[in-house]
């Protein structure tokens, strides 16, 4: 042994040696021992060292810590007894290269590695998303109502329901009227009985907080909501106070704050607000007017093959629509004069309807009045339908189911019939400027092309034309419509034209109504508004209820209008009644005029002034530059106001009908006028006289200035 090295006594290798005899004998395989003494446990239980006259490799070192190769190299080993080279390892330790053979007989599946793998833990509520989600795209498919409520019980997490609410609304909102009809309607079906009145209030809050996000995706998201949260204040699934405790939780800034106002200060305020609303989206039938035809229209072809008079009345009857009846009329005769052999059987029918009360006589009536009118564009497509309407009329009056009056009203003489011609040719020429019109925004080219047509005895028809095709529109051309007639009223239109185009419209508003479900409410607005732009005065309102018929639905209209027009602050909102557009530039224009006008008072320059009243664009709107040029003058004194009017009058900027138009409203308010400026009378007359004298005003306002103006000297 070398000297350098450790050594152990006589004594202690003897020791050393039985005990590891000890434990061979009790257990053959040294590596898998589980007796309690093992050789190096005994070692440690006499805390062997080495002597002092030794070197040892670390001072105070237990033995059991060191292992001895047979080269006699000390190795120092891991704790438990693990690693280094020569030693047994660590207590069941396996060799690192070692693999599970699965052929092997003994081979445990148990023993095979695992791995951890990672799952994401659903959200209840996202699944509930998703399923309610496929409730709704069915139900906007089928319309069955048992089958969505049936549904969405079956789907649990009714804590989930204003979820539903929310997106219900949301998916509707960017669908057709149809959908949004059949939205509100499946709401009230399950209010209380699947979804409390809670859960029925917290959706709508829920989507009252997203309307700013809604809007991003639908740009008239604030006017549905509105729509929606009215309808459900009407169907009594949300309490009138609803919209008030809402208020406090929202931000006055915020979408849904304005659909809350709106919905309170408009739609639930209106006159007859519940029957608006209930037929906003086309009332409860969920049946449009084209589904309506169409029904009827494959009705009459199943007729024509079966002959079964019995069973085209009874299909007519299921339809509801006794007030739509005049459709049916009206394609029975053109399938009678499409198909000639089916005329014996188009008659029948309708006589057994006329017969068994199902058709009244007024549909009847009207129903052949409709097709008389369109019996020129027929033509086109059944050369003989003129002939062919002309025989059967006599027939239908001479069995007893056509009032005999309808003859008398549609009179075949050669005067009624160029007549005619002339009035649908001046139709289908105002069609085409009304289109145009609505493209270029071109009042002046307007007015030129409606001097060209030379026919003012048909300005009513005009009127009727232009606001029955704003109605089929949107809110832009609505507002189009409006700003136009008042520069027709200043420039050629009478208000007697006025007034007699608001009459035919409202007499034909049951008509409108069928293809344009809120007629009704955008005709109020129409004549509110004209009395707001100083087309019309009040007292109109009272002579247009007085020229239509009997229990026509058209007095309720003009009613509606004249609440409109009562309502707190109602210019403002008439003005904004379509969303703005040139309302508020008719408003921006004020403000502009108002500012050139100072400016040139103050030393400005009359070219300069004349080229800011160009720049406006409005020249239907130039009688406001007269009106606060006059009021102007009064309160500066200074007459410099009518050297600019002269310029403008001279150049054509100003045209007689503007110029005139200023100084009668500047008339009509002379005694408010008086109460700011004492000798408004007076100067207004000197004005009169010097306009009159310049050719400024039309001769018919000099009679009705000297009947109400004293005469006065120049001050």
């Amino acid at each position: 042994m070398a000297s350098g090295e450790g050594f152990l006594t006589d004594e202690q290798r003897e020791m050393l040696k039985i005990a590891s005899q000890n434990v061979e004998t009790a257990l053959p395989s040294p590596r898998l021992s589980s007796s309690p003494k093992s050789p190096t446990s005994l070692l440690s239980d006499h805390q062997l060292k080495v002597p002092a006259g030794g070197k040892a490799p670390t001072g105070g070192i237990a033995v059991r810590h060191v292992r001895r190769s047979h080269s006699g190299k000390s190795i120092r080993v891991k704790k438990d007894g693990a690693g280094g080279k020569g030693t047994w390892g660590k207590l069941l330790d396996t060799d690192g290269e070692s693999h599970i053979d699965r052929n092997d007989p003994n081979y445990d599946s148990g023993e095979e590695p695992y791995q951890l793998v990672g799952s994401t833990i659903s959200d209840p509520l996202d699944e509930y998303k998703k399923a309610v989600v496929s409730i709704i795209e069915e139900y906007f498919s089928t319309s069955d109502v048992e089958v969505a409520a049936s549904d969405l019980k079956d789907l649990g997490s009714s804590e989930y329901h204003p979820y539903f609410i929310k997106r219900l609304v949301s998916m509707a909102m960017d669908r057709h009227d149809k959908e949004k009809e059949m939205a509100s309607v499946l709401l009230s079906s399950l209010y209380a009985d699947v979804i409390s009145p809670p859960q029925i209030r917290d959706g709508f809050v829920m989507l009252l907080e997203s309307a700013d996000d809604l809007a991003v995706d639908i740009l008239d998201a604030v006017d549905i909501l509105t729509l929606f949260v009215s309808r459900a204040v009407v169907d009594e699934i949300l309490p009138p106070a609803f919209i008030t405790r809402a208020k406090k939780t929202l931000p006055e800034s915020s979408k849904g704050y304005q659909v809350l106002q709106t919905a309170e200060k408009s739609y639930l305020s209106a006159p007859h607000h519940a029957e608006l609303l209930e037929r906003r989206w086309g009332g409860s039938t969920h049946v449009t007017v084209e589904e309506m035809k169409k029904k009827i229209a494959d009705l009459l072809r199943e007729y024509v093959e079966s002959g079964d008079t019995f069973e085209a009345c009874r299909c007519i009857r299921e339809l509801g629509v006794s007030f739509f009846h005049h459709e049916v009329v009206k394609r029975a005769l053109v399938l009678a004069m499409e198909i000639q052999t089916a005329e014996p059987l188009m008659l029948k029918l309708l006589k057994e309807a006329a017969e068994e009360g199902l058709i009244s006589s007024s549909q009847m009536v009207k129903g052949f009045a409709r097709l008389a009118e369109s019996l020129d564009d027929l033509a086109l497509d059944i050369p003989s339908a003129k002939t062919l309407f002309q025989l059967i009329v006599p027939k239908a009056i001479l069995q007893g189911w056509l009032d005999a009056s309808f003859m008398k009203s549609s009179c075949t003489d050669g005067e009624a019939q160029n007549e005619d011609k002339k009035l649908n040719q001046y139709k289908k020429e105002i069609v085409t400027i009304i289109h145009e019109y609505f493209l270029s925004d071109d009042i002046p080219e307007l007015i030129r092309s409606l001097e060209d047509l030379g026919l003012p005895e048909y300005n009513p028809v005009f009127l009727k034309k232009l606001i029955t095709l704003a109605m089929d529109r949107k809110n832009r051309e609505k507002e189009m419509a409006s700003v136009l007639l008042s520069a027709l009223h200043i420039e050629i239109f009478s208000t007697e034209d006025i007034v007699n185009g608001f009459v035919m419209l409202l007499e034909s508003a049951e008509d409108t109504a069928l293809d344009i479900l809120d007629a009704s409410n955008e005709l109020a607005l129409f004549l509110a508004r004209a009395v707001i732009d100083d087309v019309l005065v009040p007292l109109n309102l009272e002579e247009i209820t007085s020229k239509l018929p009997p229990n026509c639905s058209g007095s309720e209209t003009v009613r509606m209008a004249r609440s409109l027009i009562t309502a707190r602050h109602a210019g403002e909102r008439l003005l904004r009644c379509w969303g703005g557009g040139t309302g508020w530039v008719v408003e921006d224009a004020k403000d502009k005029i108002m500012k050139l006008l100072e400016e040139y008072e103050s030393g400005g320059v009359v070219a300069e002034a004349c080229q800011c009243i160009r720049d406006l664009g409005m020249p239907f709107f130039n009688h406001e530059v007269v009106k606060k040029a006059l009021v102007m003058a009064m309160e500066k004194k200074n007459d410099r106001m009518l050297d600019l009017l002269q310029v403008c009058f001279n150049e054509g900027l100003i045209t007689i009908n503007q110029m005139t138009k200023g100084f009668t409203r500047v008339k009509d308010g002379l005694d408010d006028l008086a109460l700011d400026f004492p000798n408004a009378k007076d100067k207004f007359s000197f004005y009169t006289e010097y306009a009159q004298k310049k050719g400024w005003l039309l001769p018919s306002f000099g009679s009705s200035a000297t009947e109400a103006l004293p005469t006065a000297a120049a001050s």
